[in-house]
């Protein structure tokens, strides 16, 4: 895995052959094989310490686009975060201003961060996010993962934990043709420093468009890569897991089969604090639908205490459809 301090723009010729491409798995494939910004992590900003407490303060958010970086890095701040995990936030798209959110709020907190490419979007974004365009084209078209550690990494990588195209083809699995994408969910994982000793740190996000055994098999991977580039190490892992997602009729996290899978191997949910972690936005407006999807299992760590944090700003704009979560932790 590249370790990057900028990563590859997406050439034409790479665009035309995107567009040219059928929509198959197979060629989903090939397409993302060949698209190096996609298999490449970033890293930047300045870490404003070189070890992090033996109590730890951890926040994760799936930050929906980061319309508004200024808002989200004040709002993750009330908790004075070592480490944030980051899902669903863009660079260079349209709708965020074709700007860099996870390096501005990194800015903002004193933070280095690692970045990684979840899609190549393909178009500027759906019928409810267009308002917030500022051009008619992404600059990038990047949306994906980030953490933000005010220590520095002493090593990062990314897991692809799908490469068939689930936004893109439809012969091994049904398409959302609304949101053509390149890519699939995947999973930042870091070394970070601490007085304690090195900790694991993983940033995630799974997949909503399919069924819980599906979401198992890729916490599955998650866990095995875990033990392969950390082994032994503590480590939590923090995110929007999509739980309930596709289980008609009432959408209930816990008929998902990975939280019973992760315990078996000596993973921890109790982190997460308790309530549903969606809201009304302004991208995601769903007035009634409310959900759990986003948790912390940790191994090796206790907790002693957790907060559910409302996604608004101080006059109650919605910053994301997502509530963030926060634990303190420390080694057990």
């Amino acid at each position: 895995m590249q370790i990057l301090a900028e990563l590859p723009l997406v050439t034409e010729a790479q665009q035309a052959a995107i567009l040219a491409a059928p929509r198959t798995a197979a060629a989903h494939r090939q397409l993302l094989a060949s698209l190096p910004a996609l298999n490449a992590v970033q890293t930047g900003g300045a870490a404003s310490t070189t070890t992090l407490p033996a109590s730890l303060s951890i926040t994760a958010w799936n930050a929906e686009r980061c319309l508004f970086p200024e808002d989200s890095a004040r709002l993750l701040a009330q908790q004075a975060p070592d480490i944030l995990l980051i899902s669903e936030v863009d660079h260079g798209m349209a709708r965020t201003a074709q700007g860099h959110p996870t390096a501005e709020m990194a800015e903002a907190l004193g933070m280095t961060y690692a970045y990684g490419v979840e899609f190549l979007e393909l178009d500027i974004g759906g019928p409810t996010e267009r308002p917030f365009c500022t051009d008619s084209f992404n600059a990038r078209g990047w949306h994906g993962n980030a953490i933000l550690s005010r220590a520095p990494f002493l090593r990062v990588t990314m897991l692809r934990l799908c490469n068939h195209g689930h936004w893109f083809s439809s012969d091994e699995m049904p398409a959302d043709p609304d949101q053509p994408r390149v890519g699939g969910r995947m999973a930042l994982l870091a070394v970070v420093p601490s007085e304690n000793g090195p900790l694991c740190v993983v940033s995630t996000h799974l997949e909503s468009n399919a069924t819980a055994p599906h979401r198992a098999h890729q916490f599955d991977m998650l866990m095995d890569e875990v033990d392969r580039f950390a082994p032994g190490l503590p480590v939590v892992i923090g995110g929007d897991l999509n739980t309930g997602n596709h289980l008609p009729p009432d959408f209930d996290h816990r008929r998902e089969t990975l939280f019973a899978r992760a315990t078996l191997r000596g993973y921890d949910w109790s982190a997460s604090p308790e309530g549903t972690t969606t809201r009304p936005s302004l991208i995601t407006p769903h007035p009634t639908r409310r959900m759990k999807l986003d948790w912390f299992a940790t191994r090796g760590l206790t907790c002693s205490d957790s907060l559910l944090i409302p996604a608004l700003d101080p006059k109650g704009k919605p910053l994301s459809d997502h509530e963030a979560i926060w634990a303190r932790l420390a080694f057990r």
